[in-house]
C-alpha cells in the first residue's frame, strides 16, 4: 500500500508545528477623574503599549502582537477585566494578519469582564484572513449591573486586491454577551473557504469585507437608530435594535470603507452612549 504524501505541516520541525502560544491579562480601576491600568501580565508574543489617559479620563491601550501575523498552530488568549466605574478604550496598531495555516488551525480567545458602572470600547483594527487560514475567533463578554460595551470589528476574507480569494481554509467565530449571568446576545458562524455563502445573496453576495458594531447598553432612541440607518456607505449596511443589544452590520469590498462606516456610527452614537463627543485614538491617524 502506498503511503499518502506528507503534508507541509507534517514536515515542519516540532518547534514550528506547535505554533506560538501567547496570553495577555489586563485589569483597570477607576480613580477620581480617570481610569488607570492596575494589572498587566503577558506570556509569549503579545504585548500592550504604554497607556494613555485622554482629557475625559478614559484609559486607552493598544494591544500589539510583535511577530506581525498569526500562523497555523498559534493560540492567542486575551483576558480583560474592568473594576466598577472604569472607562477604557482598547484598540490595535494595525491589521491582524492570519496566514495560511498549511493544515494547522489557529485561534484567538477574548474574555471581557465588566463590573457595575464600567464601560469598554473594544475597537481593534481589521482582521485579514489569508487564503488557507483556518481560524477560530471566540469572544465571551460578561457584563454586571449597568456596565456597557461598544464592540466593533472588521474582517477581510482573502486579499482581492492582489488576486487572492478566500477559497481555502475556514473562518469560525463565536461571540456571546451575558448580563448578570444571563445570555443577551449570541452569534456563531462557520464559513469554509469557497463556501457558496460567499457568493450567495443570502450570504456575502460576492463581497469580501464584513464589519460589525455592537452596543450593549440602554436602547437607542428611535431618531438615533434612524440616523444610523441613513449613514452613507459604498457598501451595504443595516442595523437592528434587539431587546438588550443594538447591532449594526456592513458588507463591502474595502476595509477602509468599513472603518469609515464604523467610525461614523461611533461618532454618531457617542453623545448618547458616553455622554460626550467621540475622540479617536491617535494611533488611528498614523
Amino acid at each position: 500500500m502506498e503511503r499518502a504524501p506528507a503534508t507541509l505541516s507534517s514536515r515542519l520541525p516540532a518547534s514550528l508545528s506547535a505554533g506560538w502560544h501567547a496570553a495577555l491579562e489586563l485589569g483597570y480601576a477607576r480613580l477620581p477623574g480617570r481610569t488607570i491600568p492596575v494589572r498587566r501580565r503577558h506570556v509569549g508574543p503579545l504585548r500592550v503599549q504604554k497607556h494613555f489617559v485622554d482629557a475625559t479620563g478614559v484609559c486607552q491601550h493598544i494591544i500589539v502582537h510583535p511577530p506581525g501575523g498569526i500562523a497555523g498552530g498559534d493560540r492567542l488568549s486575551i483576558d480583560v477585566s474592568l473594576e466598577e466605574g472604569a472607562d477604557v478604550l482598547i484598540t490595535s496598531p494595525g491589521a491582524a494578519k492570519w496566514y495560511d495555516g498549511f493544515g494547522r488551525s489557529a485561534s484567538q480567545s477574548v474574555t471581557l469582564a465588566l463590573a457595575d458602572g464600567a464601560r469598554l470600547e473594544w475597537l481593534p483594527q481589521e482582521t485579514i484572513l489569508y487564503a488557507g487560514a483556518d481560524v477560530r475567533l471566540d469572544s465571551r463578554i460578561k457584563l454586571h449591573g449597568d456596565a456597557s460595551l461598544l464592540l466593533g470589528d472588521v474582517v477581510c476574507l482573502g486579499r482581492p486586491a492582489c488576486g487572492e480569494h478566500f477559497d481555502r481554509g475556514q473562518w469560525q467565530q463565536l461571540a456571546e454577551i451575558e448580563r448578570n449571568g444571563r445570555l443577551i446576545w449570541c452569534e456563531h458562524a462557520v464559513l469554509p473557504g469557497a463556501s457558496p455563502l460567499l457568493a450567495s445573496p443570502v450570504g456575502l453576495a460576492g463581497h469580501s469585507v464584513v464589519a460589525t458594531l455592537v452596543w450593549a447598553g440602554p436602547a437607542l432612541p428611535d431618531e438615533l437608530h434612524q440616523a444610523a440607518l441613513e449613514v452613507d456607505t459604498p457598501g451595504r449596511a443595516a442595523a437592528t435594535q434587539l431587546p438588550e443589544v443594538w447591532l449594526a452590520r456592513f458588507i463591502g469590498d474595502s476595509a477602509e470603507d468599513a472603518h469609515h462606516w464604523l467610525r461614523h456610527l461611533r461618532a454618531l452614537l457617542h453623545p448618547f452612549t458616553h455622554g460626550r463627543p467621540a475622540q479617536s485614538p491617535r494611533i488611528w491617524a498614523t
